[in-house]
């Protein structure tokens, strides 16, 4: 009796977290990605796209942990049955969720130069400036889908998150061949094509997910109609105060 009540909590709680596993990969397989097809351009590219990630990775860190605290409120505002409540949560955790990306794009631009004091070729600099500057701009649709993932896995759909994942990885793999090489007419962007191509990849990313919310019964009116112009300093203190140590803890990991 014990042993098959286990079992079936087991399987529940693993078809919850297996969406949320795979989903979390993906966001590393896009730099992955990028890694293996600049590489063919030859190794200064490599190193560019690598030294270009070494900042992109702390600053995904920061937004990606701080996200989290969105999911622990939704799921109980769910448990309670309290709508209003979830809501506002998640309307709140957004919010933050853009500003941070934003500043954290911001933050990158004022610390390119960083890289000129690395003791890093200066070609190898050159070519990952304005990769850089794009995959830098691709943290704002990354972390504001961040704030969709996690209201999303606070009301237990971890699936949709993961098929977005999967849907921008896939988009990310053939832009990056249309673009890094020029194939089908497209223009031969090299590095710079990767950092469009997942640019690209992220925007779509978030809108395929919340085009999926939207159309969910469960979760359609908490992602519609949002009104960011009421919104309540105890809820984003809460949930700075959530989202801020756990944002410090894998800052302090990947860092």
């Amino acid at each position: 009796m014990f042993l098959s009540q286990y079992l079936k909590e087991f399987n529940y709680n693993l078809k919850l977290a297996t969406p949320v596993i795979l989903g979390m990969l993906g966001h590393t397989l896009v730099s992955f990605v990028d890694n293996i097809m600049v590489g063919q351009l030859g190794a200064a590219e490599l190193a560019a796209v690598s030294l270009g990630n070494s900042f992109i990775f702390i600053a995904m860190s920061i937004g990606i942990g701080f996200s989290t605290a969105i999911t622990p409120l939704v799921a109980e505002a769910d448990s309670e049955k309290n709508f209003k409540k979830g809501k506002s949560v998640f309307k709140h955790g957004f919010f933050l969720c853009t500003v941070l990306g934003l500043g954290l794009f911001l933050l990158l631009l004022i610390a390119k130069p960083l890289m000129y004091i690395m003791d890093q070729p200066e070609e190898v600099v050159v070519l990952a400036i304005p990769y850089l500057d794009l995959v830098a701009f691709s943290l704002v649709p990354l972390i504001v889908f961040q704030a969709f993932k996690q209201f999303s896995d606070g009301l237990s759909l971890t699936k949709y998150p993961m098929y977005a994942t999967i849907v921008a990885n896939i988009l990310n793999v053939v832009l990056n061949y249309l673009l890094i090489f020029g194939k089908f007419g497209f223009p031969q962007m090299g590095i710079v094509g990767a950092a469009l191509g997942t640019l690209i990849s992220r925007f779509v990313m978030l809108f395929f997910l919340w085009y999926i919310l939207s159309k969910r019964e469960k979760s359609r009116a908490y992602v519609t109609q949002i009104k960011f112009f009421k919104l309540k300093s105890r809820v984003l203190k809460k949930i700075s105060n959530l989202g801020m140590p756990s944002a410090m803890q894998m800052f302090f990991e990947v860092a």
